[in-house]
């Protein structure tokens, strides 16, 4: 006799009845699983297996060259479709990845990804200012940088000083470049 998942009947049951989006109610549970109770942001370890890519940004030159792949939560993407806004927890990780260039059958200079990473920037949102007294949230979002050698601790120390400045363009946009994440339309 096969063994069934009870937990995970019940659920489905759940969403074939009510039409809920369990991913949703999971996230209404509790802030963020990234976020301590002093506002200490945690590096979202297995991001690219668990969240969903929004798009990509390519820098050609500078000490922010490279690809910078950008990931959030399926349940933060269907809500920014719904709303034109990020709900309170989600979270945006950007991956900095080296790049190389070579000649393929597309084309002269291609550039590719590689596995180098760079560093990660996360942005949390938090909408009604819950770590008020942390440096590092400000402005509607917690903000941190994790470098490639140790993602145990946030690099950043206080947002307006680390951060805020490479956002500043985006200022009306609650802080955010979304013109590079396809994934928030409602397209294919």
């Amino acid at each position: 006799m096969k063994k069934v998942n009870i937990l995970a009947l019940l659920g489905t049951t759940l969403v074939i009845a009510t039409g809920v989006n369990m991913i949703s109610v999971a996230a209404q549970g509790s802030f963020s699983s990234h976020v301590n109770s002093n506002g200490d942001i945690s590096f979202p370890e297995g991001f690219r297996d668990s969240m969903v890519h929004l798009g990509s940004w390519f820098v050609p030159e500078g000490g922010a060259s490279g690809f910078h792949d950008v990931y959030t939560q399926l349940a933060s993407v269907e809500a920014y479709r719904e709303t034109g806004l990020f709900p309170d927890g989600a979270t945006l990780v950007k991956e900095l990845r080296v790049s190389s260039t070579d000649d393929y059958t597309t084309g002269a200079g291609v550039s590719y990804a590689t596995e180098d990473i760079k560093q990660w920037f996360v942005m949390i949102k938090d909408s009604r200012g819950r770590f008020s007294s942390n440096p590092v949230w400000g402005d509607g979002w917690g903000w941190a940088l994790f470098t490639a050698d140790d993602t145990t601790q946030n690099a950043a120390t206080n947002y307006e000083n680390d951060c805020l400045a490479c956002h500043v363009p985006a200022r009306d946009n609650d802080w955010i470049y979304t013109e590079a994440y396809p994934t928030l339309s409602r397209g294919n």
